[in-house]
C-alpha cells in the first residue's frame, strides 16, 4: 500500500502547485479514502499462526490474492485452493482473498488493481485472465499484442505493490462440445476448436512472460485440454469439463484448475505417511499421531486432512468424476499407508467404513488411502472447512463489488459519504477476519482407525 499512498501524495503536491482546485479536491478525497482503507485493512487481518513445513513457494504469513474473471468469481477453484492450503498443506499462517470479476480482461484488472488490492495488501497472487481477452473470435495479432502488453504491465505493478510471489496462470479452455459462439468460427473449424487455438496463443504469451520474469507458471489451458479429451473419450461428449455454457466449468473443471495452481505454488502433495510394522510398532509423519497400535489395528489422530471429494463418480457437478483422468491424487493428495512384515500374501484394510484387499507387495510399497477409499473419516470435517472458506470468499466478493468498486471514483462523493463507506468496509473487514478465524478453527483433530487383517 505504501507505493499507492506515495503516488497519491506526489500527485496531490503536483496538482496543488499548479493551482487546480477541483483536481486537488478529487485527489485529496482519493488519498483520504484509500488511506482509511489501508488503515482499516491493517487492523482487520486475522492473527497468523506459525507456518507448516510444507511451505511451497509461499513465504511465511503470505497474503494470497486470487485474481481473475468470472471463472474465478465462481468461487470454486479458489475455494479448492484455499481449503487445500489450509487443511491439506497445513498453511494456517497464510491469508487468502478472492478478487474475481465478471467479464474482466487483463487490461480491465490493470485499471482497478491498485485501489482494489489496497484493502488486502497482498504479498502473493495467482492470476487467471485471457478468456475475455481473446474476444471470443479467431486469433489476431493485435489481440495477442494487447494481452501481452497488459499482462506485463500487471506483473510490473504487482511487483511495485510488494507482491513477491506471482503465479502466472494461463486462460483456461472452452468445452469442445458446448462452446457455440458463432464469432469464433474460422476456416471451417468449429467455434470451440478455433477459440481453443486462440487461447493456446494467449497461453504461449503467458509462458514467455513467466520464463523471462522467472515466475511460477500454471498451464491451465493445456491440462484442461488434455483432461477434457480423456474424460470425453471415456464418458461421452455430453460430459462437460468447461461448462454447459462452454466457458464456465462445473466442479470437475475447477478441480483441474486448482490442481494447476497448487502445483505451481510448489505444493508437494505429501499429506501424511503412516507406517505399520506388523511385528513391531507404528509411526506417522507430521500432522498425524499414532495413539495406539495393536494386532493390526492402529488408532490415529490427524490435524492435516487429505483432500476430500464430492460423492458422485459420474456427473460433472461432482469433482470426483474427473479424478480418473488427471493425477490429482498422485501428485497432490498422497496419504500413504505402508505395511511391513505382513505374514500373508494379502490383507484386508478397513478405513472410513470401507474394506479393500491389497497384496503384500502393494502394502510394502505403500497404498494411497485418499485415492483407494471413496469414503474417508475426514469427509465431514473437510466439508465444514470448505463451507467456511466459501462463506468468507462470498463476503469478500460483496466487499469488492458492493463497496470498494462503488467508491473508486471518489470525486462523485462527499467527505462524509466516503467516511461512511470506509466505516462500512471496516465492519466488513472485521467480519472477514472473524470468518477467516472460523475457517481455520474448523480444522480440528480427526480421530480415525485403520485395521489390517491378514488373509490366510
Amino acid at each position: 500500500m505504501y507505493p499507492v499512498l506515495c503516488g497519491f501524495v506526489s500527485k496531490i503536491k503536483a496538482v496543488k502547485m499548479n493551482v487546480q482546485p477541483q483536481a486537488f479536491s478529487n485527489l485529496r478525497k482519493s488519498f483520504i479514502f484509500f488511506s482509511m482503507l489501508c488503515i482499516f485493512s491493517g487492523l482487520s487481518l486475522a492473527a497468523q499462526e506459525p507456518k507448516s513445513n510444507n511451505a511451497g513457494l509461499l513465504p511465511e504469513s503470505s497474503r494470497l490474492a486470487i485474481l481473475g474473471d468470472s471463472i474465478t468469481k465462481q468461487k470454486i477453484y479458489s475455494k479448492y485452493v484455499e481449503t487445500y492450503l489450509l487443511a491439506c498443506a497445513g498453511r494456517k499462517d497464510i491469508s487468502v482473498f478472492q478478487f474475481g470479476w465478471s467479464g474482466e480482461t487483463a487490461a480491465g484488472f490493470l485499471n482497478r488493481m491498485e485501489k482494489d488490492l489496497s484493502v488486502f495488501k497482498p504479498t502473493a497472487a495467482t492470476i487467471c485472465y485471457g478468456m475475455n481477452d481473446g474476444k471470443y473470435r479467431p486469433y489476431e495479432d493485435e489481440i495477442g499484442k494487447s494481452y501481452d502488453k497488459s499482462m506485463r504491465a500487471v506483473m510490473e505493478k504487482l511487483k511495485g505493490m510488494g507482491v513477491t510471489c506471482i503465479v502466472i496462470g494461463t486462460p483456461g479452455a472452452v468445452d469442445t462440445k458446448f462452446f457455440k459462439f458463432k464469432n469464433a468460427d474460422a476456416g471451417g473449424k468449429s467455434a470451440a476448436e478455433s477459440y481453443n487455438e486462440s487461447l493456446k496463443r494467449l497461453r504461449d504469451f503467458d509462458e514467455k512472460i513467466a520464463s523471462e520474469l522467472k515466475l511460477p507458471f500454471a498451464d491451465l489451458h493445456s491440462v484442461l485440454i488434455d483432461t477434457m479429451s480423456k474424460a470425453k473419450k471415456a464418458k461421452g461428449d455430453d460430459y462437460d469439463v468447461c461448462g454447459r455454457d462452454g466457458v464456465h466449468p462445473a466442479p470437475d473443471g475447477h478441480l483441474i484448475m486448482a490442481y494447476a495452481f497448487l502445483k505451481a505454488l510448489g505444493c508437494d502433495g505429501n499429506i501424511g505417511k503412516i507406517t505399520v510394522d506388523m511385528k513391531g510398532s507404528a509411526n506417522a509423519t507430521e500432522g498425524h499421531k499414532v495413539v495406539s497400535a495393536s494386532d493390526g489395528k492402529i488408532e490415529i489422530e490427524s490435524t492435516r486432512y487429505p483432500f476430500c471429494f464430492d460423492a458422485d463418480p459420474d456427473k460433472s457437478s461432482s469433482n470426483r468424476s474427473i479424478l480418473p483422468y488427471f493425477p490429482f491424487n498422485q501428485d497432490l493428495n498422497k496419504f500413504l499407508l505402508i505395511v511391513k512384515n505382513l505374514g500373508s500374501a494379502k490383507a484386508k484394510v478397513s478405513w472410513g467404513g470401507e474394506t479393500k484387499e491389497f497384496t503384500r507387495e502393494q502394502l510394502e510399497a505403500g497404498i494411497n488411502l485418499a485415492a483407494e477409499f471413496a469414503k474417508t473419516p475426514f469427509d465431514g470435517n473437510f466439508m465444514k472447512v470448505s463451507q467456511a472458506v466459501l462463506e468468507k470468499q462470498t463476503l469478500e466478493m460483496k466487499m469488492q463489488q458492493g463497496v470498494i468498486s462503488q467508491y473508486r471514483n471518489t470525486a462523485k462523493f462527499s467527505d462524509d459519504e466516503l467516511k461512511k463507506a470506509a466505516e462500512t468496509l471496516k465492519q466488513m473487514m472485521d467480519e472477514r477476519a472473524k470468518l477467516e478465524v472460523d475457517a481455520k478453527a474448523a480444522i480440528v483433530p480427526v480421530k480415525h482407525s485403520i485395521t489390517i487383517a491378514p488373509i490366510p
